[in-house]
């Protein structure tokens, strides 16, 4: 299938060749018949991808006060890497669409196969969750339909404002969704007046039935409020224009009575007057996109919905919402629509995009034929390697971009093939990285006979399982912590071990790669030489991660504890060099489960401490270890400085030019012992032993 992508950093955009997604669980699968381009949307991400990097900076200052302070703990070649490697992944555009059902994942009940349906999929043939989707009613067009998830911004919009029968909405912006709201308001009985600079968007506002006005000017808008309805002002102002200027706000509470409401559905500056608002106790808000539910993912893409007696209008109630007032005849979008082109053209469409004046609804029309059978898509020849192994990669994020890519084709390690469920995060990384193909399904790699290892780079949940099936294909498992969630999965392939023939048996790696990092590796030749126990404590300025994120979600992710607990756990495991003889955990917040303190005692005497914190400040180091142990002190302050006290009072320092967690080391490591017939670097008791640790301190609380 074809879709849609800008570069983020040039703002190009292409249409790209992809596999056909994958269809999961609750999710299904749309051909696209019509798609709305949202021209003030991607008009925005054009002009962010178009602008330099000052601009850029200027409009994400919380982003770049994010990078100064990775700048400040980890160095500035690796943010820079970081910065480099999220700039350079292409984004998928649009988000209303009007298609036809042709696959449903397992548990979907709302929809079956040739059911017509709106999403706010992408400008793609795309998967998409049922909470994202509605049913079209046979009497609206495809063309209108196209335009219902624009729509429910607006609709939102409205609903903040709650107007009643009668009462007077100004709205300030009437482009698309100004207009769309125009006859929402009018639906709803109220008296609508609209400002914009823009004549004809004015004459149409004024065909909606609203009293509108060609200006902006914020001391005209005053006097013409007052012509209209004298001194008291309007009950509500919905603002829905896009600007940068503050005068949108400024203006909004001076033409509102006492205890009004101003709603900003659009974007505009927000150096708010407190002046205005106090004296009158005017309400503010800021709409967020369709409605409730919008960006909790148990909503959008685990299908969790909200009770009606407690929310009663979701984002989902909005879509059908709209669809049933264009089923009355009460909305009408043919107005709207001020040209259609081919899907196909795309990129000839937006490299004018910025150029075109006077445009409202840009529909996109898509042709009617796609082959559902292609999983596997070829980008690039093959790559020449001295290396005998031959990789397939299962996973596309950021991980899998930033660090694991690298490290292999750092190894001169061939890569024949990258999978990914929707298959535009592999399409990219294929691109960038050269491999070979491109698929939307995993099975591709595990049946390949000349793919002989996998990499496993995925949402924690699947990692279990995937493992299993890759070691029963007769692969080489490369899998990023943690190895499984659940105890039965890791019980599984402890047997698969020791059942098989152990001539033939294939390497497993978990992503342990603390241990592989230079400065670990020079402070065990030295614990070496040191006989004693050790004590050793282990601090983690983890930082907070907000629980709608994956890895805080329990089923998914395994919260931090399991999540990334484990790489802790493994690091004092790898420094004592004995097995875990007791272990014990106390979480500051139960429910949260993100800052805790483990203490371990090793058989032979020794005890670490992993102080696991999430409240902590990212000015802060993130990971210290401090190690005591016969009279001498180690310390290994975020990777990049080894200080060492020796029992005589001689001190050391190792510093490195910039952090090394041992990444690339740990990748080299493991395909060196693919290609020699040698055992994984990290022993397979040791993977399984701090493997169950994790899960079992998991369930101690």
């Amino acid at each position: 299938m074809k879709q849609i992508i800008q570069d983020l950093k040039t703002g190009s955009v292409t249409l790209v060749e992809l596999p056909i997604p994958n269809v999961g669980s609750g999710k299904i699968l749309i051909k696209v018949k019509k798609s709305l381009i949202s021209l003030g949307t991607e008009k925005m991400m054009l002009e962010f991808g178009k602008g330099g990097w000052i601009s850029k900076a200027k409009q994400q200052p919380d982003k770049v006060k994010m990078v100064l302070d990775k700048v400040k703990t980890d160095g500035l070649l690796p943010t820079i890497d970081t910065v480099m490697n999220k700039l350079s992944t292409p984004i998928p555009l649009g988000y209303s669409n009007v298609g036809e059902v042709i696959a449903v994942g397992k548990g979907v009940v709302k929809f079956k196969v040739g059911d017509r349906v709106i999403s706010n999929g992408n400008h793609a043939e795309v998967v998409v969750p049922e909470n994202l989707c509605a049913l079209v009613p046979d009497s609206v067009s495809d063309e209108d339909a196209a335009f219902t998830v624009v729509s429910a911004i607006a609709l939102q919009g409205v609903r903040l404002a709650n107007p009643t029968l009668g009462e007077t909405v100004v709205v300030l912006g009437l482009g698309l969704i100004g207009l769309i709201t125009v006859q929402l308001l009018k639906a709803n009985g109220c008296n609508v007046i609209g400002f914009d600079f823009d004549s004809k968007k004015v004459a149409l506002a004024n065909e909606y039935g609203a009293k509108a006005f060609e200006t902006i000017d914020p001391v005209e808008v005053e006097k013409i409020i007052q012509s209209l309805i004298g001194e008291v002002g309007v009950d509500s102002v919905i603002i829905t224009a896009s600007t940068k200027s503050n005068d949108p706000i400024d203006l909004a509470p001076k033409i509102c009575r006492h205890r009004g409401k101003v709603i900003l559905v659009g974007v505009v500056g927000l150096e708010i007057n407190r002046t205005e608002f106090f004296k009158k106790e005017i309400t503010f808000q800021v709409s967020c996109s369709y409605g409730p539910g919008r960006y909790d993912n148990n909503y959008e893409q685990n299908g969790m919905d909200y009770p009606v007696g407690f929310v009663r209008w979701t984002e989902n109630r909005n879509f059908c919402a709209v669809l049933d007032l264009l089923s009355n005849s009460q909305l009408n979008f043919s107005k709207l629509i001020s040209r259609t082109d081919s899907f196909l053209n795309a990129p000839n469409i937006y490299a004018e995009l910025s150029d075109l004046k006077n445009i409202l609804g840009f529909i996109l029309d898509y042709p009617n034929t796609i082959d559902t059978n292609i999983k596997n898509i070829s980008l690039n020849p093959k790559r020449i390697s001295s290396s005998k192994t031959c990789i397939g990669v299962i996973g596309a994020g950021g991980f899998t971009s930033g660090t694991l890519l690298p490290a292999i084709i750092k190894s001169s390690t061939r890569i024949k093939t990258i999978s990914s469920s929707k298959g535009l995060s592999s399409h990219n990384l294929a691109e960038k990285f050269k491999i070979e193909n491109n698929t939307s399904d995993y099975n591709t790699i595990l049946s390949d006979e000349e793919i002989d290892t996998v990499i496993i780079s995925t949402p924690h949940n699947s990692h279990g399982s995937l493992v299993l099936e890759s070691l029963r294909s007769g692969k080489n498992v490369f899998v990023e912590k943690p190895l499984s969630l659940k105890l039965d999965e890791i019980e599984k392939i402890k047997e698969f071990y020791q059942n098989s023939d152990k001539a033939s048996l294939p390497n497993l790696m978990v992503g342990f790669n603390r241990r592989f990092s230079p400065l670990s590796c020079e402070l065990k030749l030295q614990l070496k030489k040191n006989a004693g126990t050790k004590a050793i404590i282990y601090t983690v300025n983890s930082g907070h991660i907000p629980s709608e994120h994956w890895i805080q979600d329990r089923e998914v992710g395994g919260q931090r504890l399991i999540g990334e607990g484990c790489h802790f756990i493994d690091y004092i495991r790898f420094l004592v060099g004995h097995e875990i003889d007791t272990y014990t955990i106390v979480f500051a917040d139960v429910s949260s489960r993100d800052t805790f303190i483990i203490n371990l005692k090793f058989k032979d005497g020794s005890i670490g401490t992993i102080n696991y914190f999430s409240n902590g400040n990212k000015s802060y180091p993130k990971e210290k270890v401090e190690i005591f142990s016969n009279g001498s002190i180690y310390l290994i302050d975020n990777f990049k400085t080894l200080t060492t006290i020796n029992a005589k009072g001689g001190k050391s320092v190792k510093r490195l030019s910039k952090q090394d967690k041992g990444h690339s080391e740990e990748i080299n490591q493991f395909i060196k012992s693919i290609n020699s017939g040698h055992e994984t670097p990290i022993p397979l008791k040791e993977i399984f032993e701090v493997s169950q640790i994790a899960i079992e301190l998991d369930s101690m609380a």
